[in-house]
């Protein structure tokens, strides 16, 4: 292949990045730049995305990754970033308003008052989405209440990733991956709820067209090439929602559950159906959907990593550079159990869980070796029981987890997390999995593969197998 390499644009919340990425998934290139949100200039206590400043850094970001290759090694570009955030514009492409940033705490009374509009339970059996107040519906509704006047001007919702898809071609056009976070689709008909937006009062036309991930939205613009040092007509391909094109970028087939380990751990996978009821709930199970039509995303998170930090801060502060490595050395020697010592972390930030985490059991001879192999245990059985409740959710039976993020990296850690859920782990030496998962849409959409599935068999994934023992 002659144009081999996909250029990926990835916000994060805290990184704004370029990735050269080819075709079997060597990064080539990457430059970044620190991101982080802004006050609203109309109401200073609420926080805002400034894409003006974004799309700056992206193009500074951009030119650095274009002066290191060759422009006719490009395929295509593409844009994928965090979910629910997006705004509002008008028909000539004007924004209306700043991108009210899922920081933001304006919505938190929207969220509360939603079922003057529509039952809460009912939202959720609807659209398959937890209801946290960041999500776009309550952004909406906000707007609907709070600044009308900028709705009956507004001619189309745009999320985050298509606002900077407009500022490369000029095309306003949303991706199925981002609108199912919105919390507003009928995720089984793939497409927006009647029954949400009829009772909202937020008008279909609000939402404008959506196309599938893989679609060629249009191509570079004169102006956005000066601006990206990227060639103009190179095509810019739809790709959205990060989440979604980590899991297909992790390799991650039908039923096969993926683990991203970090600060929080978020556990889901690409099943044929769900279940969006009152148990799921409770449970605190999501569904989006996935990057390819017919499946969807079922998944949970809780606190993970950050707890293991917490305990490194309080207990391992001695320690230097090398600490992790001799915590898990300390609590390799400490037998299961740890002399009757349990945590219990508060896994669940967002929506409140009542009292925060307890350590039970502690005596005069307990040792810290013994409190941090007693979360790993705690982690550990809170995968088995999330594992649990996805294949109730999805109607399937796992047969192993792939695992991806700094925390795969403890082996303690793994080993107990396949002993308490009774499968193998499959641990990914692949980083960079969203951009990877982008780039192979960007492959096929240019006719470098005959799919996204095609572009993915090309990849090694160096997979390290942990049997439950």
């Amino acid at each position: 292949m002659q144009r081999d390499t996909a250029i990926v644009f990835d916000c994060g919340a805290t990184n704004i990045r370029v990735i050269a990425i080819d075709a079997r998934g060597s990064i080539i290139a990457s430059e970044s730049f620190p991101n982080a949100t802004r006050p609203d200039p109309f109401y200073p206590a609420y926080r805002i995305w400034d894409t003006d400043e974004i799309w700056e850094k992206m193009c500074m970001a951009s030119r650095k990754v274009m002066g290191t290759i060759r422009p006719e090694r490009i395929a295509g570009v593409t844009v994928t970033t965090f979910g629910v955030d997006g705004t509002l514009f008008s028909g000539d492409g004007k924004m209306l308003y700043p991108v009210v940033s899922w920081q933001c705490e304006r919505t938190k009374q929207i969220m509360q008052d939603i079922g003057k509009y529509i039952p809460p339970e009912e939202l959720y059996s609807e659209s398959g989405v937890l209801p946290y107040s960041f999500n776009t519906i309550y952004k909406l509704v906000w707007f609907l209440e709070n600044r009308p006047e900028i709705i009956s001007k507004s001619h189309v919702f745009l999320f985050m990733p298509s606002i900077f898809i407009r500022m490369l071609t000029g095309e306003m056009i949303n991706d199925t991956t981002m609108a199912g976070t919105s919390m507003m689709m009928n995720q089984h008909g793939r497409d927006y709820s009647d029954l949400i937006l009829g009772k909202t009062g937020i008008g279909r036309e609000l939402m404008g067209p959506l196309a599938e991930p893989g679609t060629i939205a249009g191509t570079v613009s004169t102006k956005a090439a000066e601006e990206t040092a990227l060639p103009a007509g190179t095509p810019v391909v739809l790709t959205g929602h990060d989440t979604q094109f980590a899991i297909f970028g992790s390799g991650a087939g039908k039923n096969e559950p993926v683990l991203s380990s970090g600060t929080w751990e978020i556990l889901m996978v690409r099943a044929g159906d769900f279940m969006a009821g009152p148990e799921q709930l409770d449970l605190e199970i999501t569904t989006e959907l996935d990057s390819r039509p017919g499946l969807f995303n079922i998944g949970t998170q809780w606190i993970a990593s950050g707890v293991i930090e917490w305990v490194r801060r309080n207990l391992y502060s001695d320690l230097g550079d090398n600490a992790f490595e001799l915590m898990i050395e300390g609590a390799e020697k400490v037998a299961e159990g740890c002399r009757g010592i349990k945590v219990i972390p508060k896994f669940y930030e967002e929506r409140g869980s009542g009292p925060g985490g307890q350590i039970l059991g502690l005596t005069m001879e307990s040792t810290r070796d013994e409190i941090f192999r007693a979360v790993l245990e705690s982690l550990s059985r809170r995968l088995a029981e999330g594992m649990a409740a996805l294949e109730n959710a999805g109607g399937f039976r796992a047969g192993s987890i792939l695992c991806v993020g700094g925390g795969s990296r403890n082996r303690l850690w793994n080993k107990l997390r396949a002993r308490s859920t009774g499968l193998p782990l499959r641990i990914i030496k692949q980083k960079e999995t969203t951009v990877l998962g982008a780039s192979l849409f960007v492959q096929a959409a240019c006719g470098n593969f005959s799919s996204p599935e095609d572009a993915r068999s090309e990849i090694d994934y160096n997979i390290e197998i942990i049997e439950p023992d």
